[in-house]
């Protein structure tokens, strides 16, 4: 077959032609199936090899809040947006009964970090905040899905000297942060999709919120004894 058919056939509009409508959402329905099981077997893939480290992370976030720690979180592009999400999990729970607890969004002050990239350059966005904010006994979490941002790495090695408990969820095979000293804890999401790795990230820190709240609940006399009050 020319190469001008096989090309035709395999992209038709860009020759005036159209798809079938049936065989197009047949396909489109066949690609959502197997997505969506790529993305309950990574999940599961994870969390069989890393249950453990998991439920360690959680014990180390609980320790911060024991001692009036706070947690920092940052991230890139959408990991900025798990940052966030972290964050407001923590600040705002959902689940009643379950307090407030102090989560700061290192991504949130855009003319800070605006500021601090224009000026000293992006690397040092986090680390000024940081600097300026954290003190010993907080802890930061990073999101990277390749585990190579330099602007964390920075940040991680800044906090690891300050004596924050330093926690990293990356992906692939972990990258640098995976390798880094600086890091006290990484989960890596062994995946080269960068989508379902983000979407494991989601389940590993609503997880892990969800694991903090059951530990500190001991320390308030269970569940059940804040649970009339609301969300406090």
């Amino acid at each position: 077959m020319p190469e001008h058919e096989t090309l035709q056939g395999l992209y038709p509009f860009l020759h005036g032609g159209r798809q079938d409508a049936d065989k197009l959402d047949a396909a489109l329905l066949d690609s959502v199936r197997q997505k969506a099981q790529d993305s309950v077997e990574t999940k599961r893939r994870f969390f069989e090899a890393n249950g453990r480290a998991v439920v360690a992370v959680a014990h180390v976030i609980a320790d911060v809040y024991r001692r009036d720690g706070r947690l920092f979180a940052m991230g890139n592009g959408g990991s900025s947006c798990d940052a966030a999400h972290i964050a407001v999990e923590f600040l705002h729970p959902v689940t009643t009964g379950r307090p407030a607890l102090c989560a700061i969004n290192l991504v949130a002050d855009t003319a800070m970090m605006t500021a601090v990239g224009n000026d000293v350059g992006f690397a040092h966005i986090f680390v000024r905040q940081l600097i300026a904010q954290a003190r010993h006994g907080d802890a930061l979490i990073g999101i990277s899905t390749s585990g190579n941002s330099d602007n964390l790495l920075a940040a991680f090695a800044k906090a690891h000297a300050m004596g924050l408990q330093t926690i990293g969820l990356s992906g692939h095979d972990g990258g640098r942060m995976a390798a880094s000293a600086d890091l006290d804890h990484c989960l890596v999401v062994p995946s080269d999709s960068i989508h379902r790795i983000q979407e494991t990230h989601v389940a590993i820190y609503h997880i892990l919120w969800d694991l903090v709240h059951t530990l500190l609940a001991d320390d308030r006399g269970g569940l059940g004894a804040v649970a009339h009050g609301g969300v406090q």
